[in-house]
């Protein structure tokens, strides 16, 4: 237009209409160009998702793993270190007096005071195997393979009570909505399995893990990622089977009209979450044959279920260890077990010898059983809670508090160093004094055996870039093989 011969209304006007145009349409060119600047990042630098691209196939890691899958076993509730692991003979010396005053300054215990009264441990311990690594009398079964597994004595966590630091544990954070590692190492990794989920989890004990869902969610990664729980008896997943009255053929034919109707829809929005539902859909149908399959514990030969104590059509912890085996076996990469039962305010003998003998003989079959079969040098297994236990006792005489600053966790297979004990807590078992460990460099260190950098493997969202360990962690070098 000639702004030389219209008016100074109409040239206000122009003005006005041009700068509406660069600046709100379409978020104003400068948002469309931000935003295709971003979109190669807006799925963690990987290709926006098409009608036949399977989020879930194999992926190459960032260097040669050691590890390829991962079995974690979760005790949920916060074992106690010093009946288990960490013997603290200086402990019984001060059983029943005060702490230090210098231990205790500024601490903050979950429920009890401070100052209560310190507790020796319930059970006595000895050393195993040729590593001479001590373990606690009611854990005869791990005794018999410590040879096999590392003990971190020396974990520490920045939350002291179960939600938090659960999600801690397996998210990298204390607030809900951050990917699960098992999320993580399928984003990173995908499943060598098309006809079983690539991540599972199973639950025992009393309840389950106070963080709930979220401890296995797959916040703002595709949900495609997230763990798929398996139940311990009857249908592995709620409605997998098909109702009354449809066949295999009408499901079939069902689907390929759904996944049609997805496709296109895909193909117009490009949201991941349509190409979940497409994988979800496909997945269910070729599971109604799978997973039957796989938990049917009666096809395992009788010795091996004597081994872990397992009872086909039953429910148990010692269930779901057989059916970590088998789901590695069949290309599965993540599976959890959370077993919901250690939290011994009160009653921790009582409680400890009950825990034990449900997890105790499963927990030490698996390592033998995996390594029998040559998988151990590819499966990492790892076992621990979310914290451990107070020095100071709750409840009496018999039970003892949440305790972030120091517990206990083993790992084997899957590049870990064998038969050593790592890191090392003050002489109350209060304070890690050596080879502190926190949850960010276990997780560190996990992603690393999976052949994974925990400082590469990210996804954008929300305007910057997220990683399992947000801003920290460092990989335990001493625990590598």
């Amino acid at each position: 237009m000639n702004t030389q011969t219209s008016t100074p209304a109409e040239q206000v006007r122009n003005l006005i209409a041009r700068r509406w145009f660069l600046q709100q349409c379409g978020v104003g060119l400068g948002g469309i160009a931000l935003a295709d600047l971003l979109r190669d990042q807006s799925q963690g630098a990987t290709a926006s998702p098409s009608a036949d691209a399977d989020p879930l196939a194999p992926k190459a890691p960032h260097f040669a793993p050691r590890a390829k899958n991962v079995i974690y076993l979760f005790m949920a509730g916060g074992p106690s270190h010093l009946e288990l692991f960490d013997n603290k003979p200086g402990l019984t010396k001060f059983d029943g007096t005060r702490p230090p005053a210098e231990l205790i300054e500024g601490y903050r215990a979950a429920f009890i005071n401070p100052a209560a009264t310190l507790l020796g441990p319930k059970f006595k311990f000895a050393p195993h195997g040729a590593s001479g690594t001590e373990v606690s009398e009611i854990l005869p079964h791990t005794a018999g393979v410590v040879d096999e597994i590392a003990v971190v004595k020396s974990m520490v966590t920045d939350a002291f009570n179960h939600a938090p630091a659960q999600i801690l544990m397996n998210t990298g954070s204390t607030q809900f909505g951050r990917p699960s590692l098992g999320a993580w190492t399928c984003y990173g990794l995908g499943s060598e399995s098309r006809d079983l989920p690539g991540f599972v989890v199973f639950s025992s004990g009393k309840k389950g893990p106070s963080g709930g869902n979220s401890n296995w969610g797959a916040g703002f990664l595709p949900t495609v990622y997230q763990g798929v729980q398996f139940r311990g008896s009857g249908e592995p997943v709620l409605y997998l089977s098909n109702p009354p009255g449809i066949d295999r053929r009408m499901q079939r034919e069902s689907l390929n009209a759904i996944d049609a109707l997805n496709r296109i829809h895909l193909e117009q929005s490009g949201d991941a979450e349509i190409a979940t539902r497409i994988n979800s859909f496909e997945m269910a149908y070729r599971m109604q044959a799978s997973a039957p399959e796989l938990m049917d514990l009666a096809a395992e030969p009788a010795h091996v279920l004597e081994m872990y104590g397992a009872e086909p059509g039953g429910s148990s912890f010692a269930n779901n260890c057989l059916l970590a085996r088998r789901l590695v076996e069949r290309g599965s990469r993540f599976v959890q077990i959370f077993h919901e039962a250690w939290d011994q305010h009160g009653d921790l003998v009582g409680g400890l010898k009950e825990n034990c003998q449900a997890t105790d003989q499963a927990a030490a079959a698996l390592v033998r059983d995996l390594k029998q079969r040559g998988l151990l040098d590819e499966t990492l297994v790892i076992w621990g809670g979310e914290f451990g236990r107070t020095p100071m006792v709750q409840g009496g005489s018999d039970g003892r508090d949440h305790h972030p600053n120091a517990f206990t966790m083993w790992l084997a297979g899957g590049g870990v160093k064998p038969g050593i004990s790592l890191g090392a807590s003050d002489e109350f078992g209060f304070n890690v004094v050596e080879d502190r460990v926190h949850v960010h460099d276990l997780n560190a260190t996990i992603l690393h055996l999976l052949g994974l950098d925990h400082l590469r493997l990210t996804f954008r969202s929300q305007g910057r870039d997220f990683r399992l360990t947000d801003v920290h962690g460092e990989v335990v070098h001493k625990l590598l093989a």
